[in-house]
């Protein structure tokens, strides 16, 4: 992973960039965190991510500057994930750029980014683009996690990098919706914090609700990007407490005028229409 992201933008020195540049996408390989958590013979996991990005703009054909926010969906079928700075940057060098519409500038984003996210491989899943123009901005809206909130829990988290997940082999099989807005990790490059909220559903044995909050805050000081950290997650409550059916939403704040959302499923499951949270 080091040698990878020697040559990423991320933690150096960049120029804003003054021209349209395609290059600017950096990728990283999935494989590299999946062999970590013994992922290389499969995924137990269906998914995407959803990017937000919300400094976006170009000139019209006369000159004129035009803003939007993207919503940008990648399959977490892709082999590669794009590095958020190299995605930053790219999204700036179209400050500049002469179009003749908001359709010619997803035409073009879905073009460079599918390139980069799937490489030498077979597209088997479009990552998609959607703007949201300056005239709807007044229809974008806040939104809040669904379920029952862990951060209530009046709990001694301890030290521990890692903490066992239980649960209560005797009861009976629950549907349950969790969430908690205490989801921190550090960026694995700058060492920044990066903070966010998380939903988890599942149908199963109840997990102890309190080892799970443990669970969630002992990520705090671990270095890890946002799509592995929701791999890692699912595949944490998935191993050790085995239910029927998970699935892992994560909602991160933005960084660089971009937020990232990873979703990962046990069953097929579109990918809800997400609203801000009130820290996004």
């Amino acid at each position: 992973m080091s040698d990878v992201l020697s040559a990423a933008p991320l933690g150096k020195t960049s120029s804003t960039p003054q021209t349209y540049d395609a290059s600017l996408l950096f990728p990283i390989p999935r494989r590299m965190t999946r062999d970590e958590l013994g992922l290389d013979s499969g995924l137990p996991f269906l998914g995407q991510d959803l990017w937000t990005a919300y400094e976006l703009g170009w000139l019209n054909l006369k000159g004129k500057p035009q803003v939007a926010i993207a919503y940008i969906r990648v399959p977490c079928e892709t082999p590669n994930i794009i590095e958020s700075k190299s995605f930053k940057l790219y999204l700036n060098s179209f400050n500049n750029k002469c179009l003749a519409s908001a359709q010619a500038l997803i035409e073009m984003i879905e073009r460079d980014i599918n390139a980069v996210l799937w490489g030498d491989h077979v597209m088997v899943s479009k990552a998609s683009c959607r703007l949201v123009t300056s005239d709807e901005f007044a229809q974008c809206r806040f939104g809040s996690l669904e379920g029952l909130c862990l951060d209530r829990l009046d709990i001694d988290v301890g030290e521990e990098d890692t903490v066992d997940l239980r649960v209560d082999e005797d009861a009976a099989v629950v549907s349950e919706t969790l969430n908690s807005h205490l989801l921190r990790a550090l960026c694995r490059v700058t060492g920044q914090p990066d903070w966010g909220s998380i939903q988890i559903d599942y149908t199963g044995k109840p997990i102890n609700q309190e080892s799970l909050l443990r669970h969630l805050i002992s990520f705090r000081n671990r270095q890890e990007f946002h799509e592995p950290l929701a791999e890692r997650i699912f595949v944490d409550i998935w191993r050790q407490c085995k239910p029927l059916k998970l699935c892992v939403q994560l909602r991160f704040t933005r960084r660089g005028g971009m937020d990232i959302n990873p979703m990962r499923s046990s069953y097929p499951r579109a990918m809800p229409d997400i609203h801000r949270l009130a820290r996004q």
